[in-house]
């Protein structure tokens, strides 16, 4: 057994050490693109001085934005349920006790009516993570690559080695936004100098690293250009990757515009009100993760502590907070909360 949870170990630092190659493998090209464009073009090719410092400028603008958001989609952890959503001792006991399967879905109803949840499993009963031991938020899912479960999991991508969801979804977009610039920045200055070198120039280190360049250039920008479209059509419909494939299941039934509350408010959800932060790699995003307000607003009513009040938040020592003035009492379950933008 003990070799066992050894090779088990093993083969899950392999898992990680391989994961990071695609992560390697961009890198790697874009310091060849930045040799290249800056030692190869500018500084030994360009013999115009303006022209030579108006590139250096702007290719340094939008690689420094490049470098910065593919920085802060890789190393933004996915954030994960908070402690509000895991069984307490006591009803993990009674869940784990309960052997009638029936018996043990009505224990996860009884819970999740304290909390804001919304969707449900493909059979109607509420989501439940075995490996967390977490009821699922609205929107969350469980990675098997990161081992967690994720809020607003939109898919994990191995270019940069993390899950893709709440907490760092608008700097995926970001990243996908600057490294189309990027491309279409080298191409559109390289082009020139690709046709000089392709025809009358003499061969030399320069003339390969351009052309190879401009190949390369296109050949992300291509491949970006149809990705950032898919995920601007996802973030207009407020869909993630997974629920593009698999539309996510309410009370009434599954509907793929569920969480959908106009382009405006779907873009403000990731981008956040002030638009001047749209476009830089800063959290803005509303919310919590926890929440999400749905389209169908009719559908809340069933949850007494989202009636009258669609934003829920635990604050940062964990406990509730009332922006509704006085509480309820307890014995008719309603407890208004607010939900504070992070």
């Amino acid at each position: 057994q003990a070799q066992g949870c050894r090779l088990v170990c093993g083969l899950r630092c392999c898992q990680r050490v391989f994961s990071w190659i695609p992560v390697l493998i961009i890198t790697c090209v874009v310091l060849w693109s930045y040799y290249a464009y800056v030692f190869e073009l500018c500084l030994f090719t360009l013999t115009n001085t303006l022209e030579k410092v108006a590139y250096l400028l702007v290719f340094h603008v939008c690689f420094v934005m490049f470098s910065w958001t593919y920085w802060k989609s890789i190393f933004t952890p996915p954030a994960s349920p908070c402690k509000k959503f895991q069984l307490s001792y006591s009803d993990k006991q009674r869940y784990e006790m309960e052997e009638r399967p029936d018996a043990q879905k009505q224990i996860l109803v009884e819970i999740a009516k304290k909390l804001p949840i919304f969707s449900r499993a493909q059979s109607g009963a509420i989501r439940f993570c075995d490996r967390c031991q977490v009821l699922k938020p609205d929107r969350c899912h469980h990675c098997s690559v990161c081992e967690t479960c994720v809020l607003k999991m939109d898919h994990h991508c191995p270019w940069v080695n993390n899950c893709v969801g709440f907490a760092n979804y608008k700097f995926f977009l970001l990243f996908l936004s600057y490294s189309m610039l990027y491309c279409v920045f080298i191409a559109a200055t390289v082009f020139q100098y690709f046709l000089k070198f392709w025809g009358d120039l003499p061969n030399g280190p320069a003339k390969f690293h351009v052309l190879f360049l401009m190949f390369v250039a296109l050949m992300f920008f291509v491949s970006l250009m149809f990705l950032f479209g898919y995920h601007c059509w996802l973030v207009a419909k407020n869909r993630s990757t997974l629920e593009a494939f698999s539309a996510p299941v309410f009370i009434n039934g599954p509907d793929r515009n569920g969480f959908n509350v106009s382009t405006r408010r779907n873009l403000q959800q990731v981008f956040g009100e002030d638009r001047r932060l749209w476009f830089i790699p800063v959290f803005t995003s509303q919310g919590n993760g926890h929440y999400f307000p749905l389209k169908n607003r009719s559908s809340e009513s069933h949850n007494s502590l989202l009636a009258n009040e669609d934003m829920w938040e635990e604050s940062d020592d964990g406990s509730e907070e009332g922006s509704l003035g006085e509480s309820l009492s307890f014995c008719h379950m309603h407890i208004y909360t607010s939900m504070h933008s992070l």
